[in-house]
């Protein structure tokens, strides 16, 4: 009988290194790495506002209306709109929560190394790498062809900013792309406030250009009797599928604001300000989506909108062409807002996983002076700009929304597991060993001189001794002794039910099988329905049996207690994502339905890039990880460790 103790020095392969957990930043693990420079605390709400609506709010919403109205939604685009908004706003949810708990940098992939474990929590970070150099790429070279619309034409750029097509190499470069990324990288590595600064005035310029759309089209609106809504295919000219098939489309225009999550080490007060961002700036968005979208179809026909320029054609249909050049000062102030969006997150993702040893160092520094990852922030640029300058990336625009997903259904999973099985044992440095043998010796000296000590009264509710001296009870000893509160209980039986023991056992081992079948059957469930290429007969069997299974794990979810540890989970006092367990799993359920509908080759050319990813773990991180030799002891005993290690230190 002792003090339980495991060490990872044993498991440098296989399985064991995948789910291996880190612990939320604390006090102690933050003093413990004074290797490196801490970001700095500048942000407020306003600024995170900033962040998340610039982010979220790109030049999408000038041309996906068009397209949407047409296609999907007709008249009811904005109900599609608010439907996408609510979807997104439970992944936001889940994300306030997780970002209040453990304010630091990292995003979803910090999130899944506590919450999952470290493979899992790699696939993430890989990911998100790809989508923020995918995106970031994609939006650089969305802003050249909008900006030569303000010097008169597609092709009136001065001549060192024009698109030029290379034979020899059969690439069409942008260099106002690349130098855009450029001035981009320069302005992050300047400061974290005074990049949030510019994005702000760029977020605001164009706020008010769709401001403009609304209140000048709401007018026009008026005047002209709103004939995109008298049509005599009513309000539903594809039905509620088609409603429900736009939404599933312009989804994507809210995926943005995971961004305000990633600077959750840069808030001065996140436990409060970093759940009010988040939503304050889905809300804003989704309002102003909603607005823009119920003016444009109420100005024109839904099926003679024009899929490129719908705002634009639009007022033009109303004999005011000027407008065009106010709603392409706001696609271009909304494309540079996306840009820095983008650049922002992925040097704090690729400084949380140099932390953890997953990546060399390099991409750890944090400059003294600006107090940002100066040397990550470039290396983003540089390969951004390349990209952006040499490549036509919109083909792989759909890779980006593989990362966003994927992150998003783990942020759903890891809100699951905080709440029913959240982890136990932390990981300490294997420079804590003297202290934890120490505290170890003591405890097991406790647990030995009680074992000698104790006699067994059945008539008393406590527990007498040789001196016929009443010993304290089990709660005085949990009280007083919280390292052997837990192996005092193995005294036999003396101080407590076994059946208490056994039953929470078995309830954190049903709750984990319960989150692993609702994924299952989340996964087979949207698969089924997906696949519309397989017998009607096996995709409705497939359908029942997801179904089935989600709900059973639902059901059991749902009337079985939640772990009473979650209460002390990371950093208390901040939101509570509501609804548990559904709004997580319905979170699963939208998100991987999204995923299995992106398509085959986008999924083929995310698959070579989660296999390099793989291999770079398999060679590097894995055996460089910072947990590698970590000792894991029970979360209840960290602070009397660090005390021990504390007295143990030499006085000066």
């Amino acid at each position: 009988m002792g003090f339980v103790l495991e060490s990872n020095a044993g498991a440098k392969s296989g399985f064991r290194s995948l789910v291996r957990r880190k612990r939320v930043d604390s006090i102690h693990s933050k003093s413990s790495d004074s290797g490196h420079h801490q970001l700095a605390k500048e942000l407020s709400i306003l600024h995170l506002i900033a962040i998340g609506v610039g982010s979220t709010i790109g030049a999408g919403v000038y041309i996906l209306v068009g397209t949407v109205a047409r296609e999907h939604s007709g008249p009811a685009l904005a109900f599609s709109f608010l439907i996408a908004g609510i979807a997104a706003a439970l992944s936001a949810f889940c994300y306030a929560e997780l970002a209040s708990r453990c304010p630091s940098a990292g995003s979803a992939y910090h999130y899944s190394y506590i919450c999952v474990g470290e493979g899992l929590a790699w696939i993430i970070g890989w990911a998100l790498i790809l989508e923020y150099t995918i995106g970031g790429s994609a939006v650089a070279r969305g802003i050249s062809p909008n900006l030569a619309l303000l010097f008169g034409g597609p092709d009136s750029l001065p001549a060192f900013l024009a698109r030029y097509n290379v034979p020899a190499l059969g690439i069409v470069v942008d260099p106002c792309a690349a130098i855009l990324v450029f001035v981009v990288t320069g302005l992050l590595c300047v400061g974290i406030k005074e990049s949030t600064f510019v994005q702000s005035v760029v977020t605001t310029a164009n706020i008010c250009a769709m401001f403009f759309v609304i209140i000048a089209g709401g007018y026009l609106g008026f005047k002209s009797g709103w004939v995109g809504y008298k049509l005599s295919t009513g309000y539903f000219p594809f039905g509620v599928d088609g409603m429900l098939a736009g939404a599933s489309t312009v989804f994507f225009s809210y995926i943005g604001f995971d961004s305000v999550a990633s600077t959750a080490e840069e808030v001065k007060n996140p436990q409060r300000d970093l759940p009010l961002g988040i939503g304050a700036a889905l809300s804003i968005c989704c309002m102003l989506y909603m607005l823009v979208s119920a003016v444009i179809v109420g100005l024109v026909p839904y099926y003679a909108m024009d899929p490129d320029t719908p705002i634009s054609s639009a007022f033009a249909s109303h004999g005011i062409q000027w407008a065009a050049y106010i709603i392409t000062i706001g696609a271009v102030t909304a494309l540079c807002s996306t840009l820095m969006g983008s650049l922002l997150p992925q040097p704090r993702i690729l400084m949380a996983m140099a932390r953890d040893g997953l990546l060399p160092s390099f991409f750890s520094d944090v400059n003294p002076r600006t107090q940002v990852p100066v040397k990550s922030t470039v290396l983003t640029g540089l390969i951004a700009a390349t990209l952006a300058f040499s490549m036509d990336v919109e083909q792989l625009a759909g890779m980006v929304s593989v990362g966003t997903l994927l992150a998003f259904t783990m942020v759903a999973i890891s809100v699951l597991i905080l709440r029913y099985v959240p982890p136990d044992e932390v990981p300490l440095p294997s420079s804590f060993q003297a202290a934890i043998d120490s505290v170890s010796l003591r405890y097991n000296n406790i647990v030995s001189t009680q074992e000698t000590d104790v006699e067994v009264s059945k008539d008393q509710t406590g527990v007498y001794g040789e001196n016929n001296e009443l010993l304290p009870s089990k709660g005085e000893i949990s009280a007083k002794y919280p390292l052997i509160a837990k192996e005092i209980l193995r005294v036999d039986g003396v101080f407590v039910n076994f059946a208490a023991i056994f039953s929470e056992k078995k309830r954190r081992k049903i709750a984990g099988w319960m989150i692993m079948l609702t994924c299952v059957g989340a996964l087979i469930l949207t698969y089924s329905a997906s696949s519309l290429g397989i017998p009607s007969y096996f995709r409705l069997t497939l359908c029942g049996i997801g179904g089935l299974l989600l709900l059973f794990g639902l059901a059991v979810l749902t009337s079985i207690d939640q772990d009473d540890a979650r209460h002390n989970f990371g950093h208390t006092g901040g939101f509570i994502c509501p609804w548990v367990p559904l709004l997580p799993i319905l979170s699963i359920l939208i998100n991987m339905y999204l995923l299995l509908n992106l398509g085959a080759d986008t999924w083929m050319r995310v698959s070579v890039w989660l296999v390099i990813g793989v291999f770079v773990y398999a060679f590097y991180g894995r055996t460089h990880s910072s947990l590698q030799h970590a000792v894991y002891v029970p979360a209840s005993h960290v602070d009397e460790i660090y005390q021990s290690s504390a007295e143990s230190l030499p006085s000066e």
